[in-house]
Order: C-alpha cells, then structure tokens, then sequence
C-alpha cells in the first residue's frame, strides 16, 4: 500500500503564494507519476499538474506560468508551488499517485486552498 501526506493548504490573498506538499511512503516502488488534483464545490475533480517517472510534466490550461510542480526523489515527496493566486483556484486539493500495478490509484485526504478577492 501506498500512504500519502498531505500538507501547505490554507487561507490566502488572491496574487499570493503557498506551496503544497504531498510525502509518499509504504510501497512507493513502481510509482509511474505523481500529481495533484483539485476540486471545487458542484465541480468534477480536475487535473493541476502531474510529474512522471521520467520528470516530464503537464498542466491545466489555467494554472501555467503559475504552478510549478517538482519531485524531490531522496525525500519520495511531490510539491505544487502556487504562485498568483486567483479565486478560481478555490478548491480541495487532491495528491495522487499512480502505479504501474493494482490497486493503480492512490489520493490523500485532501487540503483546503481558500483564496480571497
């Protein structure tokens, strides 16, 4: 099994900054990416940003040139840096892993990011 921890989340000004971290442990071999979804209330659950394996990435539409998502491998922890912050960014947000083997997906608890007008 794969055990994440989520943290970072909170309450900010729009144009601020917070950066989520997501610390993965238990069987964290096979892992193909890491990533970080969210979700708005009445809202499916969306992409952010996601990181492979092989360190490519991808975005949403609407937060590049703001998000930054990064891996540090000694630490098996993914990190979402969140940068001009907008209210639309309101949301839970998810870090999920996924595996080459079943069960395929893992996802935290989830953390808050609030942004304020």
């Amino acid at each position: 099994q794969v055990q994440l921890v989520e943290s970072g989340g909170g309450l900010v000004q729009a144009g601020g900054s917070l950066r989520l971290s997501c610390a993965a442990s238990g069987s964290i071999r096979s892992i193909n990416a890491m990533g970080w979804y969210r979700q708005a209330p009445g809202k499916q659950r969306e992409l952010v940003a996601r990181i492979t394996s092989g360190d490519s990435t991808n975005y949403a539409d609407s937060v590049k040139g703001r998000f930054t998502i990064s891996r540090d491998n000694a630490k098996n922890t993914v990190y979402l840096q969140m940068n001009s912050l907008k209210p639309e960014d309101t949301a839970v947000y998810y870090c999920n892993v996924m595996r080459v083997t079943t069960p395929y997906n893992y996802w935290g608890q989830g953390t808050q990011v609030t942004v304020s007008s």
